[in-house]
Formats: structure tokens, C-alpha cells, sequence
């Protein structure tokens, strides 16, 4: 091969690599996002029996996309900041396949998953409290920090 066909082949491949490496985004995979809402108006939620009213309005956490989700979790900030290994007050896991879901109610049932420890309901939320939801989907995972608000009568 002559000089020309080899600096033609070494632009090819610095010009690849720079296209590459311009366009890396597109073989990441795509992040997850979080959002939550406060419902404005009461929902009836099912609580045990003896169980305190709760005072803080429901949330709504959705994601850009449909998720099988693994585990999800939440957590007061005051424990995330004050302990090495805070204690969630709400705890599901997945052992197989789950439901795929794009959003779910804090507390409620989630299709294909179960509370981490049996029989544990989840704490209710205190309104102005701050909180951070965490989930896993297989490999990925992400975090949504939260505030709960007061329910409307």
C-alpha cells in the first residue's frame, strides 16, 4: 500500500473516533427522570384499623417512561443527613418480573412487588417534611428529593 492509502485510512479513523466520541450520548442509556405532584383534592386511601388520619395530602410520583421497577424506597432528608444507614419509612421490593408502571401513589400497592419486610405499612408522611424517594429498575437507579404538603379538608 502506498503513503496515501494509509493516510487515508488513518483520517477515515480519526474522523470515526471524533464522530464517536462527539456523539457518545447516543449509546448511553437514557437517564431516569422523577417528578412528583400533591393531589389537590382528599383521595380514601385504605388504612388499618386504629391507624392515625392522615394530614398530609398524597403524592404522585411519575417517570418519563415505563419502568419495571426492583426497589423502591423513601426516606426522611433528617435521616439521610443525621445517619450513615437511614430506615425507610416505605420499603417495596420486587422479587421476579414487576409490572412495568409509569407512575405511582406513595403508599399504595405497585403490581409485582411487596413490602421488604412482611406485613410493614408504610409511615405516613408529615406535612412541610422533607423526604427523597429511590428506586432501582434492574441496573439503573435514581433519586427524587420531595416535600410532603398539607391535605385540604
Amino acid at each position: 500500500m502506498t503513503t496515501k492509502t494509509w493516510a487515508l485510512i488513518a483520517s477515515a479513523v480519526v474522523l470515526g473516533g471524533i464522530s464517536l466520541y462527539l456523539n457518545r450520548d447516543w449509546f448511553a442509556a437514557e437517564e431516569i427522570q422523577i417528578s412528583h405532584r400533591s393531589s389537590p383534592r382528599p383521595i380514601p386511601l385504605a388504612r388499618p384499623r386504629g391507624a392515625p388520619p392522615e394530614t398530609a395530602a398524597p403524592v404522585f410520583f411519575g417517570f418519563n417512561r415505563k419502568l419495571r421497577l426492583t426497589e423502591v424506597k423513601v426516606f426522611p432528608r433528617s435521616a439521610i443527613e443525621t445517619n450513615k444507614y437511614p430506615h425507610p419509612i416505605w420499603h417495596l421490593v420486587s422479587d421476579s418480573n414487576s409490572v412495568p408502571v409509569k407512575s405511582f401513589l406513595y403508599g399504595s400497592r405497585i403490581p409485582g412487588m411487596r413490602p421488604a419486610v412482611k406485613g410493614a405499612l408504610p409511615e405516613p408522611l408529615q406535612p412541610g417534611a422533607q423526604y427523597q424517594l429511590r428506586i432501582k429498575a434492574g441496573d439503573r437507579a435514581a433519586q427524587h428529593d420531595f416535600e410532603a404538603m398539607p391535605r385540604r379538608r
